[in-house]
């Protein structure tokens, strides 16, 4: 007789981490229920490639949800702000940027509680990473921390004792560099993810924006080749 799969629920971007992050939680058991969030993104082609990676992953539930930040505005990735391109790694590491979107990850961890609360589920998977994009507050150990605790004060399920969920952020304190080995390891096919911030229509990286420059540093830094292509 063999025990029932545990059941997770993994926010999934499309991009290098949540990729690498849904593979973490294939590795360790998980029956993984993949959710995405269509925001009102102007990086959209992410969701396309959020599709490929769960196919590549077999991960045979994927949910969309769509809601709409960008009429909230006041980011880069969500109203008509310029998004940074050219920047140093030291000016991207002062101060937070302008291509954090407010609330993004408090909004869509509540999403993926819902799901996870509707599925039984007590685990949910985040990409976030508190090294290279330290200047996000909502990518911080601190708010993960939070967050698991509200997710077991505001459900039916924490409340009643039936579920006791837990937030996992495998890769917060990873360099990206870390991560893609970790990756490598686990058959993720980064060709097939999408980390851009400013694409052109056919989806191809600007190669200049914050998201871009990290992404091909790490794969530097790993001594691997990124397999996807940049306009420069």
């Amino acid at each position: 007789m063999t025990d029932s799969p545990k059941h997770a629920v993994v926010l999934l971007s499309g991009g290098l981490d949540s990729a690498t992050t849904a593979a973490i939680a294939l590795s360790q058991g998980f029956q993984v229920h993949a959710l995405s969030i269509d925001y009102g993104q102007r990086h959209r082609f992410e969701l396309t490639s959020a599709r490929r990676v769960a196919d590549s992953l077999k991960i045979q539930d994927h949910k969309l949800v769509s809601i709409d930040l960008a009429s909230l505005g006041g980011s880069a990735l969500t109203a008509d702000i310029e998004v940074p391109q050219g920047r140093s790694g030291e000016e991207m590491s002062v101060g937070i940027p302008v291509t954090y979107v407010p609330a993004r990850n408090t909004v869509m961890l509540s999403l993926a509680l819902g799901f996870a609360e509707v599925l039984g589920a007590a685990d949910i998977f985040v990409g976030v990473n508190a090294v290279d994009y330290s200047g996000y507050p909502d990518c911080r150990p601190e708010f993960i921390v939070a967050f698991e605790q509200l997710a077991n004060l505001a459900t039916k399920a924490g409340v009643e004792g039936a579920t006791k969920f837990s937030i996992h952020a495998p890769l917060i304190q990873m360099t990206k560099a870390e991560i893609i080995r970790q990756g490598m390891e686990l058959s993720v096919d980064y060709g097939l993810t999408h980390t851009c911030y400013s694409p052109n229509e056919a989806g191809l990286a600007c190669g200049k924006c914050d998201a871009c420059q990290l992404r091909k540093q790490g794969f530097a830094d790993a001594g691997l080749e990124d397999p996807i292509e940049y306009q420069v």
